[in-house]
């Protein structure tokens, strides 16, 4: 079961000193004490200073993580196979020892809506993608030690509509040992308490001809904090062009609002694997709200914080939907990717780079060296022309 919390203060510092302690040892391990695949666990540990970093990755029921940050270095997952796969797994996951628990969340990915906008205007759902209805391919194959990743791909149990015939949907996991930035689109600014959540629709067959989807995500809390949704605009689009939006889910201390965890993301997706600028995809967040409905029932998270998920801890949730006015991108391309970032204490924040900056420096320092030298010209011409100035006698 989860530990009890400590003052967010001490995450808070825990934190920046993994941040500056120059990067964090982290390992992956894939369902530690199972030596069976057919079910998925990957704990991503990162080791810092003087604390530790649990993210707890499965598709047991609906995809989610665990995060919880311990004040210890030597904190360590346990795992109670059997009761985890029974139909009531509540304490089956714990951190060991309790007492080194700071703080836990948990963020679920539970549907997947499919829609079109019929020539009314109304828009036209389609049968929901419950993820927890999911069957998954083992992650051991693409779990890559070195670099870091792994890859949960799954298809629908019961596919009646055949979408899913030439198809699949998955979540890519990165997780970062130091601060830096991705590569590839859209670019994103990571810490050493972070880790990044790719999801991916690849070759599923739309069941509309304009047809958009939305990820229905939920996050856990417990009493006390709260999450708020953060929008950030910034003129500067160097590393994501045309995208100047950052919107962050941020998880709040009631007591002090220092933020003790986020999920950020650009407000773009893209329609390759190689993304380029002119791949993008609208991305649009559908307000947060509190969840009125129980999480998947053999979900990792009851393992975690126990059968009364509902009335002890917060559940919220939100939709994040892809797709332009006509639905097009997505039906030409067959592929849609959208990255986000997931972690402890503040969000990373983008800032102006030295070329940026540079350039600004010049472009507003021009006008400005080209206006002192004229008044300067103007000045002196009108000095030599009253100096050379005989009077007449």
């Amino acid at each position: 079961m989860a530990g009890s919390s400590l003052p967010p203060l001490l995450l808070l510092l825990l934190v920046a000193a993994g941040a500056a302690g120059g990067g964090r040892q982290v390992s992956m391990q894939y369902n530690p004490g199972w030596n069976n695949s057919s079910v998925n666990l990957l704990h991503v540990r990162a080791v810092g200073p003087s604390d530790t970093l649990h993210y707890i990755w499965s598709s047991i029921g609906a995809p989610a993580v665990l995060l919880v940050a311990t004040d210890s270095r030597s904190s360590a997952l346990c795992v109670n196979w059997t009761r985890l796969l029974s139909p009531a797994p509540a304490g089956a996951v714990w951190i060991d020892p309790p007492s080194s628990v700071v703080y836990s969340t948990a963020v679920v990915f539970t549907k997947v809506f499919e829609y079109s906008e019929a020539k009314t205007l109304e828009e036209l759902f389609y049968p929901t993608y419950d993820l927890s209805d999911f069957s998954w391919d083992s992650i051991n194959r693409t779990l890559n030690r070195t670099a870091l990743t792994a890859e949960f791909t799954g298809i629908p149990a019961a596919d009646p509509s055949g979408s899913f015939s030439n198809g699949s949907l998955a979540f890519r996991v990165t997780a970062y040992e130091a601060g830096g930035r991705d590569g590839p689109l859209p670019s994103l600014l990571h810490t050493a308490n972070s880790s990044k959540v790719e999801f991916v629709l690849a070759g599923v067959a739309p069941r509309g001809n304009s047809s958009r989807f939305v990820l229905e995500v939920a996050t856990v809390e417990e009493r006390g904090v709260a999450q708020k949704l953060r929008s950030a605009r910034s003129i500067d689009d160097e590393y994501t062009p045309t995208i100047f939006e950052t919107l962050s889910l941020v998880a709040e201390s009631q007591n002090d609002s220092s933020t003790l965890s986020f999920l950020q993301w650009k407000a773009t997706a893209y329609g390759s694997q190689t993304p380029r600028r002119e791949d993008s995809i609208q991305c649009r967040s559908r307000g947060l709200q509190a969840a009125n409905w129980t999480l998947p029932a053999s979900s990792i998270v009851h393992a975690y914080f126990g059968e009364a998920v509902g009335s002890t801890y917060t559940i919220s949730a939100i939709n994040i939907s892809f797709g332009g006015e006509d639905g097009k991108v997505y039906q030409e391309k067959r592929y849609l990717s959208w990255s986000a970032l997931l972690g402890f204490g503040q969000p990373p924040k983008d800032t102006f780079s030295p070329l940026v900056i540079s350039i600004m420096a010049v472009a507003l320092g021009t006008p400005m060296v080209m206006l002192l030298v004229g008044s300067c010209v103007v000045l002196f011409a009108q000095r030599k022309r009253y100096s050379e100035y005989e009077p007449i006698n």
